[in-house]
């Protein structure tokens, strides 16, 4: 058994403001991601009225798909980009 009594808890004491600030400074494409999500789901519930024949589930569903989408779509791009700025960023032997 570890007998380290020095680790540190300080991701845990962590409120939710500076949990996303401090992610949004490592990942730049988190409040790309949030504010698409937020911008889908009012657009979604502006629409929600002139939705016209088209079921409430339905409609429902595709408005949570879309935003899914957008937050997936931000986020394999914003890990695209870090990786290239990675590859790039090394210096050259």
């Amino acid at each position: 058994m570890s007998t380290d009594t020095d680790v540190s808890l300080s991701s845990y004491d962590e409120d939710q403001g500076s949990k996303l600030i401090r992610k949004a400074k490592e990942a730049l494409f988190v409040p790309v991601g949030i504010a698409g999500f937020a911008a889908l789901v009012t657009y979604g519930l502006h629409t929600l009225k002139s939705r016209g024949n088209t079921q409430m589930s339905l409609h429902l569903i595709h408005m949570c798909v879309a935003a899914q989408g957008f937050v997936v779509g931000a986020t394999t791009v914003g890990k695209g980009c870090s990786v290239c700025w990675e590859f790039w960023a090394k210096p050259k032997p």
